[in-house]
C-alpha cells in the first residue's frame, strides 16, 4: 500500500520559520546552511531545472534537538531552493502518527524528507543520514536487538563515533546528500 500525507500538506513550517524557531542548536544549523556550496555545476543545472515540475512537495519532519536535523535539513534546504519546490517542516513531537508511516529499522530517525505528489501520494523519501554515515548504525541494530544486553550502550556508542567520523569535519557529507538528494527525485 502507498502512503499519503496530504492531510499534512500545507501544515508544516516553511524553512525560514522552522529555523527562527529552533530553540537548540539554531546558531549550528545556520552555520552549516551558510556553508552550503554547489561544487558539481551538474547538481546545480538538475536542480534549477526542476523549477518547471510543479507536481513535486517536500516534506520533512524533524526537531530542532537532533543532530542529524541540524547537519542534513540546511543541505536539504540549499538544495532544494532553487527548485521553487514547496518545502515544509513538521516538528516530530507534534506529528508522531507522521513519523510512524516513516520509521527506520522500527525506530522514529529524523530527519526523514518525503517527497510527495500534489495529492500527497509519497514518491520517495531520504534520511536520516547520507547512506555511508547511516551504515554504522544499520550494522549496529543488526547486531544489537538486546536493549538490556551489558555491551549495548557501548555498542551503540561506538556506532555513534564511527557516524561522527564519517561525517567529518568539513562540509563534504554536503556533496553527497546533494547527490542522494539528486538520485532520488531522478527516480519521479
Amino acid at each position: 500500500m502507498s502512503k499519503n500525507i496530504a492531510n499534512k500538506l500545507g501544515k508544516g513550517l516553511k524553512p525560514q520559520q522552522f529555523i527562527d524557531g529552533m530553540t537548540k542548536n539554531k546558531e549550528t544549523f545556520q552555520s552549516w546552511y551558510d556553508q552550503f556550496v554547489w561544487t558539481n555545476e551538474e547538481d546545480k543545472e538538475f536542480f534549477g531545472q526542476l523549477q518547471n515540475r510543479d507536481d513535486v512537495r517536500c516534506v520533512i519532519i524533524a526537531a530542532d534537538w537532533c543532530g542529524d536535523v541540524v547537519r542534513n535539513v540546511p543541505v536539504v534546504f540549499r538544495a532544494l531552493e532553487p527548485t521553487g519546490m514547496p518545502v515544509e517542516v513538521l516538528i516530530m513531537e507534534e506529528n508522531l502518527e507522521t513519523i510512524d508511516q516513516f520509521l527506520v529499522m522500527g525506530g522514529r530517525s529524523i530527519p526523514v524528507v518525503i517527497f510527495a505528489d500534489t495529492g500527497g501520494f509519497v514518491l520517495g523519501t531520504w534520511g536520516p543520514r547520507p547512506k555511508y554515515v547511516q551504515e554504522p548504525m544499520v550494522e549496529f541494530k543488526r547486531g544489537n536487538p538486546d536493549r538490556e544486553a551489558p555491551d549495548y550502550q557501548a555498542n551503540l556508542d561506538a556506532a555513534r563515533q564511527e557516524i561522527r567520523r564519517r561525517y567529518g569535519e568539513g562540509r563534504d557529507y554536503q556533496d553527497v546528500i546533494v547527490r542522494e538528494l539528486r538520485e532520488l527525485i531522478s527516480t519521479f
